[in-house]
């Protein structure tokens, strides 16, 4: 809960940051509650981050009644803290003045959006605003969200380039590109591994080296070989990107003539990397 709290606090705070500091003075166009917030502000000057609040209640309750309680309760906290959060550093004196370089507010825009929805992305969290509309409109027509978060976010974006020059729009699509970027990046920083299949006449002295000397745990599958038939059993290891200098170094050391794929995966779970890892005992079943 704590974690939870941490980071959704601090993601909405870096969202705001992003808004307040980089997107509004640079008049830079982005989509969701906060263009739909930015474009009445322009015709008819209302406070951007009033306007966010009243609309993210008001779609809350809307979304209480169509999407259930659990869905309102994980959105409420995003939903007040951003607008809350977004009036306050407004406030602060000079911190829509930080740069005067257009290209690099979008990228700091771009770059601050993507580490704060990450974080709150990665608690089970939400920002609130066009999620709740695109998944109310899901939820009675069946349109998948990926599709309705492109089609609304580009009705906001081309609502906002009526009133705007061309470069700014450019600019909007630098920072979403970049968004999506980060955003992809912080959803599986610390969770990346490597996949390493190891394919080897010797796969029994690879396997006890493997767990013996290096401590790394190894699945063995079933395999037959394409040319002469054999069956034979490979080598899987699932390791941190440091080891793996280590395991490749040991298994040509032992057979110099091994096949091995290296793949990378986005994030593992499971005993021995989000569960405590069982000791191994000292003795091995070995192949008869």
């Amino acid at each position: 809960m704590l974690k939870t709290a941490v980071f959704v606090v601090l993601g909405n705070t870096l969202f705001a940051l992003a808004v307040a500091a980089f997107i509004m003075p640079h008049d830079i166009l982005m989509g969701g509650i906060t263009g739909i917030g930015i474009m009445i502000h322009k015709t008819f000057g209302f406070d951007t981050a009033l306007l966010i609040l009243i609309v993210n209640v008001v779609l809350m309750i809307i979304g209480r009644f169509v999407l259930g309680k659990k869905f309102f309760y994980s959105t409420i906290a995003s939903s007040i803290l951003y607008p809350v959060i977004l009036s306050l550093l407004q406030r602060i004196p000079g911190i829509d003045r930080l740069t005067d370089n257009e290209l690099l507010a979008a990228l700091f825009a771009g770059s601050l959006l993507g580490v704060a929805i990450g974080m709150l992305m990665r608690v089970g969290s939400s920002s609130g605003g066009t999620d709740i509309i695109n998944l109310m409109i899901n939820k009675f027509t069946h349109i998948p969200i990926a599709a309705l978060v492109y089609l609304l976010d580009a009705v906001i974006i081309g609502g906002q380039a009526i009133f705007s020059k061309p470069e700014q729009l450019l600019l909007g699509i630098v920072t979403i590109v970049l968004e999506g970027l980060v955003l992809d990046k912080v959803m599986i920083l610390g969770k990346a591994q490597i996949e390493v299949f190891v394919i080897s006449e010797k796969f029994n002295v690879i396997r006890e080296a493997v767990l013996k000397e290096l401590n790394i745990g190894a699945t063995m599958s079933v395999i037959e070989t394409g040319f002469t038939g054999t069956r034979q059993m490979a080598v899987m290891c699932v390791i941190h990107p440091r080891k793996l200098y280590d395991l490749t170094a040991l298994v040509q050391s032992i057979d110099e003539n091994a096949f091995m794929t290296i793949t990378k995966i986005k994030e593992v779970r499971g005993r021995g990397f989000t569960t405590e890892r069982i000791p191994q005992n000292t003795e091995m079943k070995t192949e008869q």
